[in-house]
């Protein structure tokens, strides 16, 4: 076990490195990479059954657990999501609402990380492996950019190209922050950070009372590239005018609340330990 060599006042400072996990505790994720954490992803669904063959085809096998909210659909969005993967863990929300949805999602996961991803195919599970790398190596909230150098998006209109701008600029300027991308539901983050999340919204204001608690408690926030996809079937419940006003009361409410201090890093454990080889 190699010391860690640190400097302070000038001088050298050596103190023991936490001993790796053991080879058995690793998930391999490619023939050249192994990470500790488990991970699970959280999938928010109503009436999504003709989506849900593309989603899934994207999350990569070595995610442990997969958490599918269903929004009480009509279809056969439950017996697709079991045929395609039957371990496959179905929440039904008793609740309305993407935050809701999420909320009850998240409160069902058993993993280290946890990622979320939309059920409509605008979101590629390919990329996960970028928000858990960002994880492993130092973040406790990692938010998908699409306006990152290598992000993009084919779905964005000019008037959500336009509100988005402006909301995260607002956002910048009174948290201080340095976001190229608000309101995107592509994120990541360590369980443990849940209770410093506290999520008490209902809406798709649910991506931005996120990304402004992290930066509130002073969580390490890292953005990766993302590419949003149009939308593969049906029509999206998102309404700009609307949601726009709500991001925006959410941006001004949350000025006034107490942060909530982000959770300590646990002591190291094979399951917990930012290992990555």
């Amino acid at each position: 076990m190699s010391p860690e060599i640190t400097k302070h006042n000038g001088k050298v400072h050596s103190s023991p490195l936490r001993s790796m996990p053991p080879p058995s505790s690793f998930t391999p994720v490619t023939p050249h990479l192994a990470i500790s954490p488990t991970v699970s992803v959280v999938v928010p669904a109503m009436n999504e059954a003709e989506n849900l063959p593309h989603v899934f085809a994207t999350i990569p096998q070595w995610v442990d657990e997969i958490v599918l909210v269903d929004g009480n659909s009509v279809d056969d969005t439950v017996a697709v999501a079991k045929r395609l993967r039957p371990n496959v863990k179905v929440v039904t929300q008793t609740g309305k609402g993407k935050g809701d949805a999420l909320s009850a999602g998240f409160a069902a996961c058993t993993s280290d990380i946890i990622v979320m991803i939309d059920a409509d195919g605008s979101t590629d599970g390919r990329e996960i492996i970028n928000f858990v790398g960002a994880l492993v190596t130092g973040a406790d909230f990692v938010k998908g950019s699409r306006y990152a150098a290598g992000g993009g998006s084919d779905d964005l209109t000019i008037n959500r190209r336009l509100g988005n701008k402006v909301l995260t600029g607002i956002v910048n300027v009174m948290y201080r922050t340095q976001y190229t991308d608000l309101c995107y539901g592509y994120n990541a983050f360590w369980a443990r950070h849940l209770d410093t999340l506290d999520l008490d919204c209902d809406g798709f204001e649910v991506e931005t009372l996120m990304n402004v608690r992290a930066a509130k408690a002073g969580l390490k926030v890292h953005e990766v590239p993302s590419h949003e996809r149009n939308r593969i079937h049906g029509e999206s419940n998102l309404h700009v005018v609307r949601d726009g006003f709500r991001v925006l009361k959410t941006i001004l409410k949350e000025w006034r609340r107490q942060p909530a201090p982000p959770q300590p890093e646990p002591a190291a454990t094979p399951a917990a330990d930012r290992g990555v080889a």
